[in-house]
C-alpha cells in the first residue's frame, strides 16, 4: 500500500480531491493531513472523509521535531503540499528527497516564490497582461517554487478575467490533474 501525507493551510479543496481519488484505490491512500492553521477548512474536509488531521504550529514544524516524529509514525511514501504556505525544513527535504511535491497556481518559473500564492498570483498574472496561466506541479527543494517541474497545464487569460474568475479556471485544472498525477508518481515509487 502506497501512503500519502498531505500538508495544507487553507480551505482544502485540492486535498479533498486527492483524498477522494486515492482512497478509492486499495493500493493507495492518504493516511493523514498535516495543517498549520487551527481553523482551516481542510480540517473539516479531511475529517469528513475519515482522514486523521494533525494540527501543528511553527515551533512544532521548525524547532521541536514533533512534525518529523508524526511523519515517521505515518511512514508516507510521498508528501503532497496542497496549499501549504510554509517553507519545508531542509532536513525534511533530505529525508524525503524526490518524494515531496507541491502544486502552484501559476506557470513557473514566473509568478513563484515567497508571497506568490492564491489571489496574489492571479492578480499579478492579470496585471502583467499574460495571455495564459495555469498550474505547475513540482518537486520541493529548499526554496519556494524552485524545484524541478513535473507537470504543467494551461488555461487562457481572457481580457475580462478577474483574479476570482482566473482562480476558478485554475481550480478546475488543479482538481483534474493533481490527483491523477500523484497516483502516477506513486506507481513509480
Amino acid at each position: 500500500m502506497s501512503k500519502v501525507v498531505i500538508f495544507a493551510s487553507g480551505s482544502g479543496t485540492n486535498a479533498e480531491k486527492v483524498i477522494e481519488y486515492l482512497n478509492k484505490s486499495v493500493e493507495k491512500k492518504v493516511c493523514a493531513v498535516f495543517c498549520n492553521k487551527e481553523n482551516a477548512g481542510v480540517i473539516a474536509r479531511s475529517e469528513s472523509l475519515n482522514v486523521p488531521v494533525y494540527v501543528f504550529n511553527r515551533t512544532d514544524f521548525y524547532d521541536t521535531g514533533r512534525v518529523g516524529e508524526l511523519l515517521e509514525k505515518e511512514a508516507p511514501d510521498m508528501i503532497v503540499l496542497a496549499g501549504f504556505l510554509w517553507l519545508v525544513p531542509g532536513e525534511m527535504i533530505k529525508k524525503y528527497k524526490g518524494r515531496i511535491i507541491n502544486i502552484h497556481p501559476a506557470l513557473l518559473p514566473k509568478y513563484g516564490g515567497k508571497g506568490m500564492y492564491g489571489m496574489h498570483v492571479h492578480k499579478a498574472v492579470i496585471e502583467n497582461g499574460e495571455k495564459e496561466s495555469g498550474i505547475s506541479i513540482h518537486y520541493v527543494n529548499e526554496n519556494y517554487d524552485e524545484g524541478d517541474i513535473i507537470f504543467q497545464a494551461t488555461c487562457r487569460v481572457d481580457p475580462d478575467d478577474t483574479p476570482e474568475s482566473l482562480a476558478q479556471k485554475i481550480h478546475l485544472l488543479e482538481h483534474r490533474h493533481f490527483p491523477e498525477l500523484i497516483s502516477k508518481l506513486l506507481d513509480k515509487i
